[in-house]
């Protein structure tokens, strides 16, 4: 393959939380230099394999799969598909040629930037979390730069190679100022009321739906809106516990298509406390209460959301507290005008606008 463009590798995914902010990032290398060229490597069976081409953009898939924490036969695979995997990280790299490889987090990070680091070609992560995973720990040993959003990840990887650029987001989810009435009409909101937004991921939250449910009845003698995005596996069990009560002042949906808008009409957010969440979240400047998953690796989100509440930037409740304490808490954020515009004031300190970009100017100068 003769080259005269750069050639860039982004790999990783598994998750949105990794997908969007590579997809983020390639656009910003486009704006930068439109001849440039991007390929993507993702995991077979993970959501990168449709997201990507959907994005416009080449993807190979690798056979690498994670270690299942219960006990199955299929973890007897684990080794020959990382095998597999190495090798055929090897041979997109030797035919592709990259300038300069990044992972962005997810299985398919570790076998191409290990192969890349070997192969001498220079390599950039971008770590999401205010607590980085054992693989982008290692990883880091050979990487030339380490794009992080956080403070304080010195204590995972050296400090010369750190740059602090924030998470990308999506652009077409960040509201503006001029946004809100639009958005009281898309949801057929009273422009009087004050609203609750409530996210748990496309899949949807047990906690946060569960202690919502139980807690209905709050609603009914408060009037205070609510837009309820429960995820496909909830709905059923909301609409159902909906139907026992006269509230006309909540909006139940399984997803909500524009992101942009329930944020605009929002004066409180309900949500999970992944990295790409708090980065969207510290842009869209809203009061929020944050409920970590505790299903996720070394219990990341809940370090994630402490960065933000010890600096009074968000509240935090345990997700095994939020039964008691989240609606309760909520229409007590609500009724606070103070305390709201404290959290706005310091939520905004986290905002990064420009991450996309800073991330594709370290990857340029890498390829320089």
């Amino acid at each position: 393959m003769s080259k005269k463009n750069k050639h860039i590798i982004i790999s990783g995914g598994g998750t949105g939380g990794h997908v969007f902010p590579a997809i983020s990032i390639a656009n910003a290398l486009k704006e930068m230099d439109p001849t440039i060229k991007i390929l993507f490597v993702g995991a077979e069976d993970r959501m990168e394999m449709q997201k990507v081409p959907d994005a416009g953009y080449d993807i190979k898939g690798l056979p690498i799969k994670g270690i299942q924490r219960k006990i199955t036969p299929k973890n007897l695979l684990v080794p020959f598909r990382l095998w597999q995997s190495l090798r055929r990280s090897k041979r997109l790299i030797k035919d592709f040629k990259p300038d300069a490889v990044v992972g962005v987090g997810g299985y398919a990070s570790g076998p191409v930037l290990r192969t890349a680091n070997r192969a001498g070609t220079p390599t950039l992560i971008q770590e999401q979390n205010s607590y980085a995973g054992i693989t982008n720990r290692l990883l880091a040993k050979k990487a030339k730069k380490i794009c992080v959003a956080y403070e304080g990840m010195e204590n995972y990887f050296p400090k010369e190679k750190i740059v602090i650029t924030g998470n990308p987001v999506r652009k077409n989810i960040i509201p503006t100022e001029n946004k809100r009435e639009e958005a009281i009409k898309h949801f057929k909101l009273s422009p009087e009321h004050k609203t609750i937004l409530s996210i748990g991921g496309s899949l949807g939250a047990e906690s946060i739906n569960n202690s919502i449910i139980e807690q209905l009845h709050q609603f009914e003698s408060n009037d205070i809106q609510l837009i309820w995005q429960c995820g496909k596996y909830y709905y059923q069990k909301a609409n159902e516990a909906l139907k026992k009560y006269n509230l006309p002042n909540v909006r139940l949906m399984n997803f909500i298509n524009r992101m942009d808008l329930a944020y605009a009409a929002a004066d409180v957010i309900i949500s999970r406390a992944g990295a790409l969440s708090i980065s969207e979240l510290a842009l869209v400047k809203k009061p929020v209460i944050l409920i970590p998953s505790p299903n996720v690796a070394e219990d990341h989100q809940m370090k994630n959301a402490k960065s933000l509440a010890d600096n009074n930037a968000a509240i935090i409740i345990k997700d095994n507290e939020t039964k008691e304490q989240l609606v309760s808490k909520a229409l007590e954020l609500i009724k606070d005008e103070s305390h709201q515009a404290e959290l706005k004031q310091n939520i905004e300190q986290f905002a990064k606008p420009d991450s996309a970009k800073k991330i594709a100017e370290e990857i340029i100068k890498l390829t320089n």
